[in-house]
C-alpha cells in the first residue's frame, strides 16, 4: 500500500487545478501533485524524469495535444504505457469514453458540477490507487 502517491495532473483549466489542490488538502492527503497544461508538456515531463508518477489524471479537452492524442502517444511508449491513467473530464460523450477505453485508459471519471460530489469522487479514485499494486516500469 502506498500512502503517498505522485500524481501528474494534465489539465489546462487553472480553476480545475486549484479545485484538485483544494480537494487533496481538504481530504488531508499527502500526495504529491504535479501539474502540466497539456499532453505535449506531460510527455516531456514523463520522458525527462527517471521517477515516474504513480497516477496520471488526464483531461480530454486541451490545447496543443488533447487527452486522446496524449493517451495514444503514451500507449505507444514501451515504458510509459504502463502508467495508470484516469480520465477526469466534463465530457460524458459515449464516443469519448469508448475511444479512451479502446486505447487502454485505466478509468473514466466525469467531473460533477457540485464541489462536494467532486470531492467524493476524487477521494474514491485516490483511495483505490493508494492500495492498488502498482508496477514500476
Amino acid at each position: 500500500m502506498k500512502t503517498k502517491l505522485k500524481i501528474l495532473l494534465i489539465e489546462d483549466n487553472q480553476i480545475e487545478v486549484m479545485k484538485m489542490q483544494k480537494t487533496i488538502q481538504r481530504l488531508e492527503l499527502h500526495h504529491e501533485l504535479i501539474h502540466v497544461s497539456n499532453g505535449e508538456e506531460a510527455l516531456l515531463v514523463l520522458q525527462e524524469h527517471d521517477t515516474k508518477p504513480d497516477l496520471l489524471l488526464l483531461d480530454l479537452n486541451m490545447p496543443k495535444m488533447n487527452g486522446i492524442e496524449f493517451l495514444s502517444a503514451l500507449k505507444k511508449d514501451e515504458v510509459l504505457r504502463y502508467l495508470p491513467t484516469v480520465i477526469l473530464t466534463t465530457s460524458i460523450n459515449k464516443k469519448d469514453m469508448l475511444d479512451c477505453y479502446k486505447i487502454g485508459v485505466s478509468g473514466y471519471i466525469s467531473k460533477p458540477l457540485k464541489y462536494e460530489d467532486f470531492v467524493a469522487k476524487i477521494e474514491k479514485v485516490l483511495a483505490y490507487w493508494s492500495v492498488n499494486e502498482l508496477v514500476s516500469p
